[in-house]
């Protein structure tokens, strides 16, 4: 599956999933589109997948004591 980007300098390109990975992870793309949602996801104003960051909600994997 091929996906739509804009790079920083404003050019559109489409590129595949691994590609996207690599662009996000350099900084090189402004945004890509989600085709799932039919929307532009700037990656420095939305929480890109795989981006990790601190979860400080409930513990929710632990099993429960029987």
């Amino acid at each position: 599956m091929l996906l739509r980007v804009m790079y920083r300098d404003y050019r559109y390109d489409y590129v595949d999933q691994r590609t996207l990975g690599r662009l996000i992870a350099s900084e090189d793309i402004r945004k890509f589109l989600r085709p799932a949602e039919g929307q532009w996801v700037d990656i420095a104003r939305f929480p890109i997948r795989g981006t990790g960051g601190i979860y400080t909600g409930p513990e929710r994997r632990r099993s429960r004591a029987s």
